[in-house]
This record gives structure tokens, sequence and C-alpha cells, in this order.
């Protein structure tokens, strides 16, 4: 792939989808890649924007066919990545942007060389409640939902050290900055051109987030999940997406 590859995860709640809104209204060229799903729209989502909303059994005809680049079974429903979306952005000469959990990220680094991942933390397990309980309000989700969440989230952000960046999602807008400088310089670094002035700044930032960077600041977040070492990729019966 001549593009890069940016994947994005994050427990449920943590504010992702927000964060990537604001980034492609940054950012040029960069495509998101939009997952096909089973599941039910919610709310005001709408087939080809957040999810491809496709039945089970045309799904699994994609399986079949090797049509993704990763798949899982989330819950109940299956999410995938279709391999013609990464194609195409490719041959437009653009960078792509996936949006996917720890397993599908631990897939996708495999097949893909070069592939830049960032794991998105909420600022604790309080926070991260009460966001998800915010939004329950209007989704409508029951109590033990947001606690199977919430028991997810742990299992998620234990594997941040399989990642290359760290983002912390503190307020919006410096979050924002970050991930822009993030995507900004692997452009840069990797164009092979003198960095610019502001090519340099984007490498500070950037550099800032960085997982070998980002240990002992996380470590309060961590414990606040009891999160204490890395553990094995959760099974996809207990992620979310």
């Amino acid at each position: 792939m001549s593009g890069i590859c940016f994947i994005i995860s994050a427990p449920s709640g943590s504010g992702k989808s927000t964060l990537v809104n604001e980034l492609r209204k940054f950012v040029a060229n960069l495509e998101f890649s939009v997952s096909y799903t089973t599941r039910q729209p919610r709310g005001s989502e709408q087939d080809g924007q957040e999810y491809h909303f496709i039945s089970r059994e045309a799904f699994e005809g994609m399986i079949m066919h090797d049509e993704f680049l990763e798949w899982a079974l989330v819950f109940g429903n299956y999410y995938g990545t279709a391999r013609r979306i990464i194609e195409e952005a490719e041959h437009r000469g653009h960078d792509v942007l996936l949006d996917i959990d720890v397993q599908g990220a631990s897939q996708v680094k495999e097949r893909l060389q070069g592939a830049v991942s960032i794991f998105i933390l909420p600022p604790s397990r309080a926070e991260l409640e009460s966001r998800l309980q915010k939004r329950s309000m209007s989704e409508h989700v029951p109590a033990d939902e947001i606690r199977r969440r919430l028991d997810a989230a742990r299992r998620e952000i234990a594997n941040y050290p399989n990642y290359d960046y760290i983002l912390v999602n503190e307020r919006i807008e410096p979050s924002v900055d970050k991930l822009v400088a993030i995507v900004e310089s692997e452009r840069a670094r990797r164009s092979g051109k003198d960095l610019s002035a502001r090519d340099k700044e984007y490498l500070e930032t950037s550099e800032k987030c960085l997982k070998s960077r980002m240990e002992r600041q996380i470590r309060s977040i961590l414990d606040s999940f009891d999160v204490s070492t890395p553990t094995a990729l959760p099974t996809r019966e207990v992620t979310g997406r």
C-alpha cells in the first residue's frame, strides 16, 4: 500500500467518533473506512455514513469470498472492514483511517506493513461511566449494557501496549490537535522531504503521544480500570464497537 493506514481504537464512550469527525475536517486526502455491520442502526445513524448495514447472510457471504481485511463477531453482530476500501484509497493516492477494535487492529497491523495505530483513552473509569450513562439517556441503553461496556473497556485498555500512540481524551480541542499532529507528522516523516517549521511542530507534538512516552502519564488511568499488566487480546465476543 502506497498510502498510510491509520488505525484508531478506543473503548465505547471515549469520544472516538467525535474526534474522528473533527480530524477529517482538518486533514485532506484522508479517507474514512466505513465498516460493515449486521447490527441495527442506532438513533440517527444512516446507512453508508456510520456503517454499511447489511444482513447476516450478506456478511457471511463476504467472509466466504475473503472480501474483508478484518472482521469480528461482537456482542452477537458482525463488523468488518472491506479490502476494496483500502484498495480504492490507495488507487486515489490517499491515506485511509480505520475505526476498529483491538482485535481488528491486530489483524490489520499483521497484514499492512507500516500501519500506524492510535489508542484513545478516557481520563478515568469514572469519566467513562459518566459518558456512557449520558449516552444511555438518548440511546435508551439498559444498565446491564453499560456494565458490559465498562467490563469490555477494561479488557480493551489492557491492550494499549500494542499501539504506537496513546491519546487521553480529556477535552476535544487539544485531542483533535494531537490527532492532526500524529497524522501530519507521519506523512512528513515518510515523504522523504526536508521538514518544514510546521512539520517540526507536528513532530514535537506527536512524539509526546508515543506509547513509550505515555506510560507514566496513563498509570492512574490504568489503575482506575484495574489494569496492572498487559494481557492477551480479548476474544471477539467480549469486545465492543
